[in-house]
């Protein structure tokens, strides 16, 4: 609804991944009341508004990537009005891996008023259910589509402590579910969630290399969202065997102090113990 005074706001809000039940009472408020609603998919926003008996009485509008920043100076207009701008995406949360951020950067640089409806998200839906250790996590978005980026990708997740989420679709589910359990290891743990809070949803869990095949046997269908187990810390390697390393830096010509610091930092020692060990052991 339009603000009394002063310009109005803009709010984005989490809708449900699949069951209509997990809408919250301030989304459903929203959706009544809001002057303009910035939806990815209006079809798909009326659907929901239907089977939440919710009478919208804003502006509808699309909001998708092709559009968002099309939308952005009007959206922004209307909030300098004093009007209430809804944004919503498909199912879960805007600007996470879908349109929204654009338009919080846009309205936060003029410090127009922004806020946030919490709600579902199959990021932490699928965290929570794989299983895994999670008191720290990062997520990927999408996986990449071409086989060059998306092994590079998967490279780069090797040592990765965190539990890593990320996007996939169904038809490229099990190349990368292969290639990541030939990268991460055959026996990385991991976890599979499809069509998350709807009737057929599905959880795997199990080793990659395990789950690659389950994959493989072409019956995935449905919204996908992957969790992959961090990497088990690793001992640090002792000072000793660094010597050899520091020895070939100072022969070719770096100082050893120099030489200490850049060794020791990358493999997570001692700089003085090192040091120590490089000055006994000197050729």
């Amino acid at each position: 609804m339009s603000q009394s005074s002063g310009v109005g706001r803009l709010v984005l809000a989490a809708t449900p991944l699949g069951d209509a039940g997990d809408a919250s009472a301030r989304l459903r408020e929203a959706m009544a009341t809001a002057d303009v609603v910035a939806a990815e998919d209006t079809r798909r926003f009326r659907s929901l508004a239907a089977a939440l008996g919710v009478a919208v009485g804003g502006r509808v509008i699309s909001h998708y990537d092709a559009v968002e920043a099309a939308r952005l100076p009007r959206l922004l207009d209307d909030v300098r009005a004093g009007r209430t701008v809804l944004v919503v995406s498909d199912a879960g949360m805007p600007a996470v891996s879908d349109p929204g951020y654009r338009i919080v950067a846009a309205a936060a640089a003029e410090d127009l008023p922004v806020t946030c409806l919490p709600g579902p998200s199959a990021v932490t839906t699928a965290l929570v259910l794989a299983g895994v250790p999670a008191e720290r996590f990062c997520f990927e978005g999408f996986a990449p589509r071409r086989d060059g980026e998306r092994r590079r990708w998967l490279a780069g997740l090797v040592a990765e402590p965190r539990a890593v989420v990320f996007f996939e679709s169904p038809h490229r589910l099990a190349e990368t579910l292969a290639v990541a359990a030939e990268l991460l290891g055959a026996d990385r743990a991991g976890a599979v969630c499809r069509e998350l809070t709807k009737t057929y949803e599905e959880v795997r869990r199990g080793p990659l290399g395990e789950l690659a095949g389950w994959a493989a046997e072409g019956r995935v269908r449905g919204e996908i969202t992957v969790v992959l187990a961090g990497a088990a810390p690793t001992a640090a390697p002792s000072v000793e065997s660094l010597v050899g390393a520091v020895q070939e830096r100072v022969a070719d010509g770096e100082r050893l102090k120099d030489a200490v610091s850049a060794v020791a930092e990358a493999a997570g020692v001692q700089k003085r113990k090192l040091y120590e060990a490089a000055l006994a052991n000197r050729p």
